[in-house]
C-alpha cells in the first residue's frame, strides 16, 4: 500500500480510503469486523464512519443511530488497533429528534463529538469532518467549537463535507483569522460521471492545501462493470436499470475500454481518481471482503496520457476550472 499526506498536514494516509456507511444496515457485523481486518492487514490505515451511518433512512426514520461507529469501535476494543489507523467521523446529520440534535451549532458540535468518542470508544477523533455547510451558524461558533475539541485533546484534524469551493474559502479565512490551522480535508461526489467539483472545489482544495476524498468513486456502482454483469444474468434494480439506459453509450465505450487494457472497470474508475494530485484517497465501501480486495489493485495502476485523453472523450468534464471553464 503506498501511503501520502493529508493534504498540508504531517499525517501519512493509505491511498485507499476505507467507508463504512454499510456497516450495520447493509454489511452485518461480523462481515464489517472481517473487513476491517483484512483492510488493515493490506495496509489501509484510513477507517472514515459518520455519526449517522448504519441505519437505514427511510420517511419513518430520520435520525442516525449511531451503529457504524459502534462496530467499529467493538473492532476496535480487540486491541493493538487504535494507534495503527487514521480514524475519522463526521457531524451535521440529524441523530435525535430534538431542534439541537443536529447541525453545527456549538452545542450539538459538543454533544456530537462525546457521543462519537463513546460509541467508537476511544479518547480522540482524528479527523472529524462537517457532515455539510450550515448556512444558519456563524462561522466564529463553528470554530471555537472545533477549537476547543482541539485543545482538549478530543479532535486532531478538522476536515469538511460537501462544501461548495466558496465555503471552503470562507472557512479558511476565518480559521486563519484565529490563528488556526482551519480545514486539512473535504470528501466531494467525485467521479467520472460525475466531475463538477472541478469547477471550484479542487482549485479551492489546492490552493488551501486540502486533500481531497472523492466519495462514490463508482458512481453507486455504474462504473464497476455493470454490463457485463447484466450480460451475467444479473439483474438491477428498476431505478438503476434506467440509469444504465442514460449512459449506455457511453457505458459501453468505457467497459471497452477498459477490457482493451485488461483492467476492471471498477479499477479504471478509482486509478483515474488517484491520478488527480488533489486526490488523498478514494472513499471505497465494500460491502464484502471480495470487493475490499478487487479494489486493492486499483493502487498499482498508471494510466497513460492517451488512456486519460480518452475517458474524458467518453465522460466530459465541465471544460476546466472556473472561470475559464464558463466565462469564454
Amino acid at each position: 500500500m503506498n501511503y501520502t499526506h493529508l493534504g498540508r498536514t504531517g499525517l501519512k494516509v493509505s491511498r485507499l480510503c476505507l467507508g463504512t456507511m454499510n456497516f450495520g444496515d447493509v454489511t452485518d457485523e461480523k462481515t464489517s469486523a472481517r473487513i476491517l481486518d483484512e483492510a488493515l492487514e493490506a495496509g489501509i490505515n484510513f477507517i472514515d464512519t459518520a455519526d449517522v451511518y448504519g441505519t437505514e433512512q427511510s420517511p419513518d426514520i430520520q435520525q442516525g443511530s449511531g451503529l457504524s461507529e459502534e462496530i467499529i469501535g467493538r473492532w476496535l476494543q480487540q486491541g493493538g488497533r487504535r494507534d495503527r489507523i487514521v480514524l475519522a467521523t463526521k457531524v451535521y446529520q440529524p441523530m435525535g429528534p430534538g431542534p439541537n440534535d443536529r447541525r453545527l451549532s456549538a452545542y450539538h458540535i459538543r454533544k456530537a463529538c462525546e457521543d462519537s468518542l463513546r460509541r467508537l470508544k476511544t479518547d480522540h477523533i482524528d479527523v472529524y469532518l462537517m457532515h455539510h455547510i450550515d448556512r444558519y451558524t456563524p462561522w466564529e461558533e463553528v470554530w471555537q467549537a472545533m477549537e476547543l475539541l482541539v485543545q482538549q485533546g478530543k479532535v486532531l484534524y478538522i476536515g469538511s463535507s460537501n462544501f461548495a469551493g466558496w465555503d471552503i474559502a470562507t472557512a479558511q479565512s476565518v480559521a486563519t483569522a484565529r490563528h488556526s490551522l482551519g480545514l486539512v480535508a473535504e470528501q466531494s461526489l467525485y467521479n467520472l460521471t460525475a466531475r463538477t467539483v472541478e469547477l471550484e472545489v479542487i482549485p479551492s482544495c489546492r490552493h488551501f492545501g486540502l486533500g481531497l476524498i472523492p466519495w462514490s468513486p463508482l458512481a453507486g456502482g455504474l462504473l464497476g462493470g455493470v454490463l457485463k454483469k447484466m450480460e451475467s444474468g444479473r439483474r438491477a434494480r428498476p431505478a438503476f436499470s434506467r440509469l444504465i439506459e442514460q449512459y449506455r453509450p457511453q457505458l459501453e465505450a468505457y467497459e471497452g475500454l477498459c477490457e482493451d487494457l485488461d483492467e476492471t472497470p471498477s479499477d479504471v474508475a478509482l486509478a483515474w481518481l488517484l491520478q488527480n494530485p488533489v486526490v488523498t484517497a478514494p472513499l471505497i465501501g465494500p460491502r464484502t471482503v471480495e470487493q475490499l480486495q478487487q479494489a486493492l489493485h486499483a493502487t498499482t495502476i498508471t494510466l497513460s496520457d492517451d488512456t486519460m485523453s480518452c475517458l474524458d472523450e467518453i465522460w466530459p468534464g465541465p471544460g476546466g476550472e472556473a472561470p475559464q471553464a464558463y466565462a469564454w
